[in-house]
């Protein structure tokens, strides 16, 4: 049997302890994730004493209640000892008969027999560092071969979290809202402040000039943020400061790239070589959710 547990109503320790054990385990599914990424936020929809779970986030618009991923959470779904799929089906079942569904994102191990759509993502596994770099295309290789003049005057740092906010509000791409720029950085900064989060940062001349985020926890490092400065993105900072981030924790860590939907940015990952991983979403647009609602008000169907 599957039901809705409310957040106040949800036994951690057995969350966890099911999530740990699963087959999918993802470090984007922990209290800890959720509760920054929704500010707790969050149902769990359970299958008898916890043998499976789901964390459901959703949002408010107008004191309605909808399911949506928050941002820079890739994946959640369904976690068990082993993937069912028929336990996933029912679990799928569940949550669109009683919720509005905005966006929500599984994860790549959970099959269904609903056909959904998809999404990319790539992963390194851990492996030798020098075993994976030497898989990298020889573009990647390339890219990774800087001239000895910015040899000469570069460096890798890591950075504080006031040093990577100013460089993220200056260089941040694709969060054109004020509010969504304000999301991200109270996100990162919540992480930074937890100890999951490094920022690490390519100088040129001394001048900031690529950062990225990443993530850590457990047997996992996300790549969660790769900001530039247009005025040098030839120049491959980029690519040196995720090279040197799977060089650090490859052999004991999966690299997750955290995307590759836009074709510029999958054919960046895929020079890595990192494997296709994608994953099955259920996205609804503004139309759908609107008739949605009128459907479930008539029901009496929506959920608090």
């Amino acid at each position: 049997m599957i039901r809705r547990v409310k957040y106040n109503e949800i036994d951690f320790e057995k969350y966890t302890k099911c999530l740990e054990n699963s087959e999918q385990r993802k470090y984007s599914a922990s209290r800890t994730f959720l509760d920054v990424t929704t500010n707790q936020q969050w149902d769990i929809l359970v299958k008898n004493d916890y043998e499976a779970v789901m964390p459901v986030p959703f949002i408010y618009k107008n004191k309605v209640k909808i399911v949506h991923n928050p941002m820079i959470c890739q994946q959640l779904g369904v976690f068990s000892a082993k993937d069912d799929q028929k336990t996933n089906e029912r679990f799928l079942q569940f949550l669109k008969k009683n919720y509005l569904i905005r966006a929500y994102y599984f994860n790549e191990t959970n099959c269904f027999d609903s056909t959904l759509k998809t999404k990319k993502n790539f992963l390194l596994y851990p492996d030798d560092y020098a075993k994976v770099f030497a898989k990298y295309s020889p573009k990647r290789k390339r890219k990774l071969r800087l001239d000895d003049e910015v040899i000469q005057n570069s460096e890798i740092r890591e950075v504080s979290y006031q040093d990577a906010e100013v460089f993220i509000k200056n260089n941040a791409v694709g969060l054109d809202k004020e509010n969504d720029i304000g999301t991200l950085l109270k996100t990162l900064q919540t992480f930074y402040s937890l100890k999951y989060l490094k920022f690490s940062a390519f100088y040129y001349h001394n001048e900031m000039t690529n950062m990225i985020a990443t993530y850590s926890d457990f047997d996992t490092v996300a790549l969660l943020g790769t900001f530039n400065d247009k005025k040098y993105i030839k120049m491959a900072g980029a690519s040196t400061l995720i090279d040197q981030a799977i060089k650090e924790n490859i052999e004991h860590s999966i690299f997750d790239f955290e995307g590759g939907n836009l074709p510029s940015i999958e054919e960046f990952f895929r020079g890595f070589r990192a494997e296709l991983k994608p994953y099955t979403v259920v996205e609804h647009s503004i139309k759908k959710l609107l008739k949605d609602y009128v459907s479930f008000c008539i029901k009496g169907k929506i959920l608090g």
